[in-house]
């Protein structure tokens, strides 16, 4: 796993090359993964761990949401939604419980941030999770997480169980009078808990599927209680910024997205991993200081956000990885997953296989997911075996675009999304699987696969 390694001060990245752009990277929370025991509660305390909460719990619970409202950190599971405004909106004074809710449940194809991080530093989230319920008067928070990842889930247990120790959780944390217990919840593996008022509707003890809303979370969630639902990024760099200020944190990024946060490089690329780089970054800057892609290959298509969001070819090397500069280029930031394909990808297979996830995913609640994805799925494997017909690109350009934004949630928008997105930048390479009578990338059809493989020193 590749992981930032330089220190210092972060300069606001400018498009095109560096001479050193490792320089452009700004460990925080990925700055001591490398070191051995850094799950400890003894490594992260080494590391200023729980200063940050010093600071909190010495201000009133409407000061820390201003703080961080003032910060500008966003929500980094996807929707970029500012942090402190959604605390903000949590009701005070209304007599009930309000909980906070960390979505760890990570299961969007090419993501690979949080896992990472909660194996390596779980205890940068429970500080972010004490600070959070301090703000948003919270006596009790609780962990979704994907239950699948046996080892984190064990790591979590016991850096909560040291938490609880040192006196960072139960009662009277740290003699300001806050009582909070964490509870960590495994899921079952379903994508749809991904989203948040189905993860709600799994915590509960039912099946995974979203809410009609209103009304929203903060309002009616968890238990039909005041509830802040919160990706595990966004509360793990928190603590940071109590620590070292919001200015500190402004400092990085660009002026609508400031801050840091974890890139996940992944596919046909030299050094795949986590890099931790101020906001705005772009994927060229990237490429440059992980070795670019696999030696003899070049880029044909990759995701800024994981596979629900709009594909980017080459041409969009300099966008800046920010909210702003990937909507404008017309894509979604999402979690960062930057998964990268050589010109050895088929667009179709490619595309099929995330359609086949998100039909295999789909809660079955609303017609046009549970109907569309499956559709799709039966058009695209006949394009890719050469059994469709010219016709059928208009069809699932149509099936895409009844499914896009009228399903129940934003699985459906990401099953549409690769369609749009691949027809609109690779529709030849569809219309030649159709011509063809097959996939052009195909081994057996295909010299594309023995020249390649030659430019990698491995035979045929």
């Amino acid at each position: 796993m590749t992981v930032a390694a330089e220190h210092g001060g972060a300069s606001r990245p400018e498009a095109g090359g560096d001479s050193h752009p490792e320089k452009l990277l700004t460990p925080v929370l990925s700055a001591f993964w490398d070191q051995p025991a850094s799950w400890t509660l003894e490594t992260y305390r080494r590391h200023e761990g729980y200063e940050g909460l010093r600071k909190a719990l010495a201000m009133p619970p409407d000061e820390v949401i201003a703080y961080i409202k003032d910060s500008g950190l966003r929500g980094r599971g996807g929707a970029g939604f500012p942090t402190g405004m959604k605390w903000q909106f949590i009701p005070q004074g209304d007599g009930k419980p309000h909980y906070l809710v960390v979505n760890a449940d990570e299961s969007e194809p090419g993501t690979c941030k949080d896992i990472p991080l909660l194996f390596a530093n779980p205890h940068s989230l429970i500080e972010g999770i004490v600070i959070a319920c301090h703000a948003i008067r919270s006596q009790h928070a609780f962990i979704y997480l994907r239950g699948e990842v046996v080892p984190v889930l064990r790591r979590l247990h016991e850096a909560v169980r040291e938490a609880y120790a040192a006196g960072f959780l139960g009662k009277n944390i740290l003699g300001s009078g806050l009582d909070l217990d964490v509870i960590v919840h495994a899921g079952a593996g379903a994508y749809i808990c991904g989203e948040e008022t189905a993860l709600l509707d799994s915590l509960e003890g039912r099946r995974g599927q979203p809410r009609l809303r209103p009304p929203f979370p903060a309002v009616a969630g968890l238990y039909a209680c005041p509830t802040v639902v919160n990706n595990v990024e966004s509360i793990a760099s928190v603590p940071a910024i109590m620590n070292r200020g919001k200015d500190w944190f402004r400092s990085m990024g660009s002026e609508k997205s400031p801050g840091f946060t974890l890139y996940s490089l992944s596919g046909h690329v030299a050094n795949p991993g986590q890099y931790e780089a101020p906001l705005g970054i772009t994927l060229r800057q990237l490429l440059d200081m992980s070795g670019g892609m696999r030696r003899g290959h070049r880029l044909k298509f990759w995701t800024p956000g994981g596979s629900s969001t709009p594909m980017f070819t080459d041409e969009h090397l300099d966008v800046p990885l920010d909210y702003e500069g990937v909507g404008a280029a017309g894509s979604m930031l999402g979690t960062k997953a930057l998964q990268c394909f050589d010109e050895t990808t088929c667009v179709v297979r490619a595309v099929t296989r995330w359609t086949e996830f998100y039909a295999h995913e789909s809660c079955g609640k609303c017609t046009p997911c549970r109907e569309g994805t499956y559709w799709l799925v039966q058009l695209l494997r006949d394009i890719e075996a050469g059994k469709g017909q010219p016709a059928d690109l208009d069809k699932i350009d149509d099936i895409a675009d009844n499914i896009n934004g009228k399903s129940f949630c934003a699985l459906g928008d990401g099953a549409a999304s690769p369609i749009f997105s691949s027809l609109k930048y690779f529709r030849e390479e569809y219309e030649q699987h159709l011509t063809g009578k097959g996939c052009p990338f195909d081994p057996a059809r295909s010299t594309l696969w023995a020249d390649n493989d030659a430019h990698l020193g491995v035979k045929a």
